[in-house]
């Protein structure tokens, strides 16, 4: 069993799934012969077909309709999306359709569709390219939004979102694609929806953080235990619905927390878990919450990416600033 890669785990997903499960198609736009942008869906089309492996023209509205009527069908489609920003033309098929039908129908049908798209900045790209709209999605009753970190957390989570039967938006962190490998046992055991991972366990200071931002935050980790800081990293992994549960047990034990994230500061995810933390565990606190973002900007063009994404030295930064206040 070799090393592989982000990218390369959730072609593996795909590839077991859609051999496990008949009623699993994929559609999108070149992911077909090309493989998709990124190659996400290279060599699906040689070993499942055209009937199963559709390229779409580059109409993302259509994108999200016709998944949406395979899964009313009976089919459990997997649509990409090239890009974050690009999926936008079909939020009315996603808020409109998609998330209502199982309330519309009382419970008489279901739609098990997976979209799935790459997001977040730190490639070089334009800033339709880079987008972290997350929040957006997690606003939206009825739909998951799922965001794996790893090769091995990109397979269980996608076998697990395809299993679902209720939609779910699958954010790939474009920046972790190739960063790094990991052994990834082929034996299509799904990875927990709805719950955080804890990849570091501390008891100084609770570092919440998702997607790409995982890389960072694991970083500045290592760097504080350096120091004699023992911070505890929680990959949130699951965005909608939030795991608290394991958060605030993280708080508890810490008294201090510090939330990461590369989307911009208003409206975004740490907000909210913020104030979750604020409303049901506020008296655990030793130290106002520290929130280290994006800005409140489009995502610049690749030569000023760098000053936009947030770095070691920002979380770091906050961290010294919780440990310190008195």
């Amino acid at each position: 069993m070799s090393d592989i890669t982000l990218v390369e785990a959730i072609n593996q997903a795909l590839a077991y799934e859609m051999q496990a499960d008949s009623s699993v198609v994929i559609l999108g736009e070149d992911i077909g012969k090309d493989g998709g942008v990124f190659r996400a869906t290279v060599g699906l089309l040689d070993q499942f077909g055209p009937e199963r492996v559709r390229d779409t023209p580059l109409a993302e509205s259509m994108i999200g309709g016709l998944a949406i009527g395979m899964a009313l069908q009976g089919l459990k489609p997997v649509a990409e999306f090239q890009f974050m920003g690009f999926i936008y033309p079909a939020l009315d098929q996603i808020i409109n359709h998609a998330v209502r039908i199982r309330n519309r129908t009382r419970g008489r049908l279901q739609c098990p569709v997976v979209f799935r798209t790459p997001y977040g900045c730190g490639i070089h790209a334009p800033e339709h390219h880079s987008e972290s709209t997350e929040a957006l999605f997690a606003h939206i009753p009825g739909l998951r939004v799922v965001i794996p970190s790893s090769p091995v957390r990109a397979y269980g989570l996608l076998l697990a979102a395809i299993r679902d039967p209720d939609p779910v938006i699958f954010l790939e962190p474009s920046r972790l694609y190739r960063w790094a490998k990991q052994s990834v046992p082929n034996d299509g055991q799904a990875l927990p929806l709805d719950t955080c991972f804890t990849l570091h366990v501390g008891t100084d200071v609770s570092l919440v953080t998702w997607g790409a931002m995982v890389k960072e935050t694991m970083a500045v980790a290592r760097q504080l235990a350096q120091e004699g800081i023992s911070a505890e990293v929680i990959d949130v992994a699951t965005l909608k619905p939030l795991d608290m549960a394991t958060i605030l047990t993280s708080v508890a034990k810490t008294g201090r927390c510090v939330i990461i994230h590369e989307a911009a500061r208003t409206g975004g995810i740490g907000a909210d878990i913020s104030a979750q933390i604020a409303e049901q565990g506020l008296l655990f606190l030793q130290a106002p919450i520290q929130r280290v973002t994006g800005y409140d900007i489009p995502v610049p063009y690749p030569r000023l990416e760098k000053f936009y994404l947030p770095g070691e030295e920002q979380i770091l930064a906050a961290v010294h600033h919780v440990m310190e206040f008195a």
